[in-house]
């Protein structure tokens, strides 16, 4: 294992981080803030409990799941595709760096940076809501799982697009809705039972779900089955880059 290049791709990204600290961390914390002011304070204090737990407080971990999923795929989405779009990539291709270290190297970044917002995030609800977190050693593993899944399969979306305005389809389009659809702001079991059936065919339910359980001990799906689906994500999102790198697909053409 080729340490010093992991290492080497990790600063690198990291420091680009800090560079642009205000795109990449100010403003994700400042947007969810909002969300806090609006739907926790102003309309969460004219709701009522949902399972016991205040509106504003229930919102928490559909909020840092939301900012989590999109900076995840954001960061390595971008963190590949710029040497793409340079060329530097055949130097990295050719350099002595196997694909598993460059993998390490990229995704390892992206999740790093996605879990610094999240703890950010959770630090700055504590000044609009109170809560607690009933398993916090579950809370801690969900929100490391959740952006090292999301931070590869942001990868796979670097490694897929062929122009800038690919990396934002599939973000945009496809994992917004479904996360604002997947219990972010609500429970699901307040939909009609039709609906419910349906929303579990969306994935996100399954991490908001799980990642609400080690808040505050109540989801609305088993904990077991949402950790056995983002597991899954996680091997199929490996299987994919992988397949990627053996193939040389979108990389050597």
């Amino acid at each position: 294992m080729n340490f010093h290049a992991i290492r080497a791709i990790y600063r690198f990204e990291m420091a680009r981080t800090f560079r642009t600290i205000t795109q990449s961390i100010a403003s994700p914390v400042l947007s969810t803030s909002l969300y806090f002011i609006v739907f926790g304070t102003a309309i969460g204090s004219r709701m009522g409990e949902i399972g016991g737990v205040s509106y504003g407080a229930f919102i928490i971990p559909g909020l840092i799941m939301m900012s989590l999923l999109n900076e995840s795929i954001s960061n390595a989405s971008f963190g590949i595709y710029l040497p793409k779009w340079t060329g530097t990539i055949y130097e990295l291709l050719s350099a002595p760096v196997s694909p598993v270290e460059a993998v390490i190297g990229y995704v390892g970044a992206a999740a790093t940076k996605s879990i610094m917002l999240g703890v950010l995030i959770l630090v700055t609800a504590r000044l609009f809501v109170p809560y607690h977190i009933e398993h916090p050693a579950w809370m801690a593993g969900f929100l490391v799982l959740t952006a090292l899944t999301f931070s590869l399969f942001g990868f796979i979306i670097g490694l897929w697009a062929d122009d800038f305005q690919k990396l934002q389809i599939i973000p945009l389009m496809v994992v917004t809705p479904l996360t604002f659809l997947g219990g972010a702001f609500y429970s699901i079991s307040m939909l009609p039972p039709i609906w419910q059936k349906i929303t579990l065919a969306n994935p996100v339910v399954y991490l908001i779900s799980g990642f609400r359980w080690s808040f505050y001990g109540q989801s609305d799906v088993n904990v077991a089955v949402s950790l056995g689906m983002t597991l899954a994500f996680l091997a199929a999102c490996l299987l994919i880059v992988a397949w990627i790198f053996r193939t040389g697909y979108k990389l050597k053409t």
